[in-house]
């Protein structure tokens, strides 16, 4: 099929994950009722807490992860694709991965993708971030081969990084994904312009769930989940940060459109960099 009625779910998960799985187990159902065939969730649906003591006490590996367990049975009741766009899951050093799931509609675990970059940044509204010092980076990317076509991942931060995209892209992803919690400041500058740049520089659909609004950890995200098509428009999007869906049908065979109208992955080409000098000062040169 070149078609897909896609939908990304707008969230403000809290500290418990039996709440957040209720409410992502009731937005999945709402998009399945509108006849969405693949669900994307944000960045942490499973769980969104700042402090390391806290966010141990609440989670678990991968197979006992509530939110991970009930996107599987979803899948398999609503004959779905359900993309649980990432949930915070211990691993056996101690250490936790970002990790998204995606689960085909008989419920099988089709492929996981763990966060290649991570957000350690110090914001000029105070804000500071250190996401190495509790999570695992991911080492791959990911593109899984789906009835509709190919589908790329990233999360969150991973939409800053243009290379990933690219790859992707190269590795024939249709449509690329990057479920995430942006922060408030960081949204409302950069937000809407990463996503359709990626879009645009790859002749890929762009789905993008996104949490939104105050959190009970303290932060505040920026919300506005977005489906964008390959040439940069808008299809669908959830306009502000109150949990919703924005559901859009994806025609497939615009990815092969936009990329013959602007070929630039064929176009692209290999190249060093030099390093030159030059302009030296009057002062410089009489000394």
């Amino acid at each position: 099929m070149s078609k897909l009625v896609a939908a990304a779910l707008q969230m403000r998960s809290g500290t418990e994950p039996e709440a957040n799985a209720d409410a992502f187990e009731a937005l999945v159902r709402e998009a399945a009722g509108q006849g969405a065939q693949y669900v994307q969730s944000p960045e942490m649906t499973g769980v969104l807490v700042r402090s390391r003591e806290d966010l141990a006490s609440r989670i678990a590996g991968e197979r006992g992860a509530l939110v991970v367990d009930r996107a599987q049975a979803l899948a398999r009741e609503l004959s779905i694709f359900v993309h649980l766009g990432s949930t915070a899951v211990a691993l056996d050093n101690g250490r936790v991965a970002n990790r998204a799931f995606l689960f085909a509609p008989d419920g099988e675990l089709v492929t996981t993708y763990d966060k290649l970059h991570m957000f350690d940044v110090d914001l000029d509204n105070g804000e500071s971030w250190r996401e190495s010092a509790t999570y695992a980076p991911g080492e791959r990317a990911v593109v899984a081969d789906l009835p509709f076509g190919r589908l790329g991942f990233a999360i969150c931060y991973d939409l800053r990084f243009p290379q990933l995209f690219r790859a992707l892209a190269r590795a024939e992803a249709q449509v690329l994904t990057a479920p995430a919690a942006f922060t408030r400041q960081t949204g409302e500058a950069h937000w809407h312009v990463l996503v359709r740049s990626r879009a645009i520089e790859n002749g890929a659909f762009m789905i993008s769930a996104a949490q939104g609004g105050l959190h009970e950890d303290g932060r505040e995200t920026y919300g506005h989940s977005l489906i964008v098509d390959p040439w940069g428009r808008v299809l669908a999007e959830v306009d502000g940060d109150a949990p919703g869906i924005a559901i859009a049908e994806l025609d497939l065979d615009q990815v092969a459109a936009a990329r013959a109208k602007i070929p630039n992955l064929k176009n692209a080409r290999d190249f060093s960099v030099a390093r030159v000098s030059g302009g030296v000062s009057a002062e410089r040169k009489a000394s």
